[in-house]
């Protein structure tokens, strides 16, 4: 069954920019409020212990229920699901900003992680079905792709210039314009193709809650140490249910993840490698808001424009070097430049001191870590919904996203620790300031083994050129 129609050409530029702009909101929202937190935590009365629970309860709801969202969207129509969820974001943003306390504020970002998690896959997916296989289509999944790195950036920037000028409340409130705007701009997005079939629950309640108890138990293992018993005991039912998971699917009538979806080589391998530079991102941007604000003593307004130079480089990554790179190469050999182009980055991140000029390694470094993220996202999201059946492609992008945003909480809680202890073992006698720093590099050039490691994953899992050509002819007769 399926209410699918080709959208004009005149409209495809207009609905990519819907799309585009929907992925942005959703991954910024991720790291707007980071900037704000200590405003945040003195405005509402939350206690320091507890301030992580605003950023986490996003990463939470959005991880957990993206493959339940992008299973919606294949099964009731993707366009309803992506209006669905921007109504749930919408309304969670205005509850955000009228937040009293602490409880409802978290409340709030709760609700706007499940509506990020209806309206990210349904927007991939969509976009999908409005561009045919080949350069027209990469073209837009480098557009969208470039959405995830620059979404994170943007938040930070836009969080502290919010949250110095008119209040953190703001933090949520200018979500409201964006959605609706959003909203309005659906009227050019095509219906979408449906999958026939009920939705799959003991799968969709099962991958949820394992999801959920991952994210939980990473975050909480990073802000309560490795051995916390919480985090053990979720991480312990995390890998219960994921174990349990595979049988589940075995004997559904409509499984919530098709079996062709991640048993695919290429697109396992992309999907492992946007893992790990969203595990790289996060963490460096953890680190060097830390930095600013910290040792250099930024203001927030300071630290959202120190992070221009990174905005800067994602743009010339995925709307420059990712697409030209693309026409010419593979997704693997692409991935493979923006990967090691971040990793580079990172280690001049290495050189960073208490006392030194940001001109010689803070605002270069970003501009090159921001290239290379930038031109690897690019090709990560296209790897990861290529050669997949237009029925599926809904769930093929929550697993996308769900990588990133898993990715990420998993970064963080591995080299947030790594970062307290090296500060921790500095010898006696080191100035706060200098022992931090050691902390936060250290932290850092972790970030470049995770893109380390995302590189060597590109170079053994994903197809050479000829391979990708294959598939994209088959995607054009197929549709």
């Amino acid at each position: 069954m399926s209410d699918h129609t080709p959208a004009r050409s005149d409209r495809s530029g207009l609905a990519l920019l819907v799309m585009a702009a929907a992925q942005l909101l959703m991954v910024m929202d991720g790291t707007i409020v980071t900037v704000g937190l200590p405003v945040i935590g003195a405005d509402l009365r939350i206690p320091e212990g507890e301030l992580d629970r605003v950023l986490t309860s996003y990463a939470l709801a959005f991880g957990g229920l993206l493959l339940v969202g992008g299973r919606a969207g294949d099964l009731w129509g993707r366009r309803r699901l992506f209006r669905v969820g921007l109504v749930v974001f919408l309304l969670a943003s205005l509850l955000g900003g009228a937040a009293g306390s602490g409880a409802v504020l978290i409340t709030a970002r709760v609700l706007q992680g499940v509506g990020a998690a209806i309206v990210a896959p349904a927007a991939l997916s969509l976009l999908a079905e409005t561009f045919p296989a080949g350069p027209r289509r990469n073209r837009a999944l480098g557009v969208y792709g470039a959405m995830g790195g620059l979404g994170s950036v943007v938040g930070l920037l836009l969080g502290g210039a919010l949250t110095e000028y008119l209040g953190w409340r703001w933090i949520m409130f200018v979500n409201i314009p964006i959605a609706l705007l959003v909203l309005v701009g659906t009227v050019v997005l095509v219906p979408g193709t449906r999958r026939p079939g009920g939705l799959d629950l003991p799968g969709a309640v099962t991958a949820t809650l394992a999801l959920g108890s991952l994210v939980y138990a990473i975050n909480r293992a990073g802000s309560h140490g490795v051995g916390d018993g919480t985090a053990l005991v979720f991480g312990a039912c995390a890998v219960a249910l994921f174990t349990v998971f595979p049988f589940i699917q075995r004997g559904a009538r409509n499984p919530i993840l098709p079996p062709g979806v991640p048993a695919d080589r290429g697109r396992l391998g992309a999907n492992l490698v946007m893992l790990l530079m969203g595990a790289g991102q996060l963490a460096t941007f953890y680190f060097l808001t830390l930095y600013m604000q910290t040792v250099q003593q930024y203001s927030p307004m300071t630290t959202g424009l120190a992070y221009l130079p990174f905005a800067i480089g994602v743009g010339i990554g995925s709307g420059v070097v990712g697409p030209a790179l693309q026409a010419r190469a593979s997704t693997r050999t692409v991935l493979v430049v923006g990967t090691a182009t971040a990793a580079t980055a990172m280690a001049w991140f290495g050189l960073l001191a208490p006392d030194q000029n940001p001109l010689l390694v803070l605002l270069p470094a970003q501009l090159v870590g921001g290239i290379g993220l930038g031109t690897g996202f690019v090709a990560a999201t296209i790897g990861g919904v290529r050669g997949v059946a237009s029925q599926d492609s809904g769930i093929a992008s929550g697993l996308v996203n769900t990588s990133q945003q898993i990715g990420g909480a998993l970064g963080l809680a591995v080299l947030a620790g790594v970062a307290v202890a090296t500060t921790a073992a500095q010898p006696p006698g080191t100035g706060l300031n200098e022992a931090l720093t050691s902390g936060y590099t250290v932290g850092m050039l972790g970030a470049g083994a995770f893109y380390v490691v995302a590189l060597l994953t590109a170079v053994l899992l994903l197809r050479p050129r000829s391979a990708e050509r294959d598939t994209e002819l088959l995607e054009k007769t197929a549709g």
